[in-house]
């Protein structure tokens, strides 16, 4: 796996776990399971258009915007 997306996957999980400090957190029942995966997949989602929109907001776009704002847009990910 490249290391830079390790370290996205590395970020993701860490904001997954997050929610494993609330004090109803059981990781052992499915719905937590399933909470953290739907976090993590969403965030390593989002970490990863951001790094794809990061590595093409200097080209400029119609508009006054950039390809990486575009980008976002198209994913509803915020800059």
């Amino acid at each position: 796996m490249n290391e830079r997306i390790r370290q996205l996957a590395e970020q993701a999980h860490c904001y997954a776990c997050e929610y494993a400090r609330h004090p109803d957190y059981n990781e052992h029942t499915p719905y937590n399971q399933g909470m953290y995966k739907q976090r993590y997949d969403s965030k390593f989602a989002e970490l990863i258009v951001q790094e794809c929109a990061g590595r093409v907001d200097w080209i400029l776009a119609e508009g006054g915007g950039t390809q990486g704002d575009l980008i976002r847009e198209h994913f509803g990910v915020e800059s």
